[in-house]
């Protein structure tokens, strides 16, 4: 990826989205040929030169102090997925040449620990993905919850790839279109850590290439945290199911989320979680585990 490129249009369209209102900026009842904030306005708000501003919305971060980091990212209304992607690239922008050729090393497998683990948490559906959201391992009912995400995959499920190619996705998940452009600002915020990762690039190349909605969102340059939140399933066996989540690092795996999912108690929703449960557990089900053994 062009890191150059990247830093560039991340800071325009975080300037292009911000009205003079917004950054508290008189109007003066004057057209402007492009949306949000000129240059110069955001020069000023940010407590520097239009020129050296310039310098950085073209792209260059190289040599820039935190103290201008934050300046940005209070001029611009960054949030907190925003700012750290901000910091990100220009972590980029500064690293040596030996480091920007070397790979930003994710696990690549999961330890057999952490499957022990979630192969313990036999009540809530849990499962452990990459930042390329690669499902690396999971627990049974998170098999059977999430059955056409592990059916319709050939070889390690990806939930960005089911999300966006397998046409199923749109039957299973009830928020399709929210939740395929949180999975866009995902993957552009991995893109910011970890530019590098061919494995990443090859990933986003597919999907701008064979999806028509991935390419216009994938534009919008959006970064968003997914730490926790609902989601809402049509299961092929239950109907609709909704679950709470938590998404939480890792820490001795880098670049690992463990997901966990669960129901309000004595809801439909948890009966329903029950009744998947109880068909994971026998070998002659529909969704039972069994089938999905090879993702393991």
């Amino acid at each position: 990826m062009d890191h150059r490129a990247e830093t560039r249009d991340f800071l325009t369209t975080r300037r292009a989205r911000i009205t003079p209102a917004q950054a508290g900026l008189p109007s003066y009842g004057t057209s402007r040929r492009v949306p949000g904030l000129r240059r110069e306005e955001a020069a000023m708000l940010a407590g520097v030169s239009v020129d050296y501003y310039t310098r950085l919305e073209r792209g260059n971060l190289s040599g820039v102090s935190d103290n201008v980091l934050e300046a940005l990212v209070r001029a611009l209304h960054l949030d907190e997925a925003e700012r750290d992607h901000l910091y990100d690239l220009a972590r980029q922008a500064n690293a040596g040449p030996r480091a920007r050729a070397t790979r930003r090393r994710t696990t690549a497998s999961l330890r057999p620990a952490v499957q022990q683990l979630l192969d313990a948490m036999t009540s809530a559906p849990s499962y452990v993905r990459n930042g390329r959201l690669d499902i690396l391992g999971a627990n049974n009912l998170a098999r059977a919850v999430f059955a056409p995400v592990f059916r319709t995959t050939a070889g390690r499920p990806n939930l960005a790839r089911f999300i966006f190619l397998d046409p199923a996705s749109q039957d299973f998940y009830r928020d399709w279109e929210q939740l395929a452009e949180d999975v866009v600002a995902l993957l552009r915020g991995e893109a910011g850590r970890n530019p590098y990762d061919k494995d990443l690039t090859d990933l986003i190349g597919e999907l701008s290439t064979r999806n028509d909605r991935f390419p216009t969102w994938w534009a919008a340059h959006d970064v968003r945290l997914h730490r926790s939140g609902v989601k809402r399933l049509h299961h092929p066996l239950v109907g609709d199911l909704t679950l709470s989540y938590e998404s939480m690092d890792l820490t001795a795996d880098q670049g690992l989320r463990l997901n966990a999912y669960s129901a309000q108690p004595a809801s439909p929703d948890q009966d329903a979680l029950n009744l998947i449960a109880s068909w994971a557990a026998s070998p002659t089900s529909p969704i039972s585990p069994t089938q999905s053994q090879e993702h393991r």
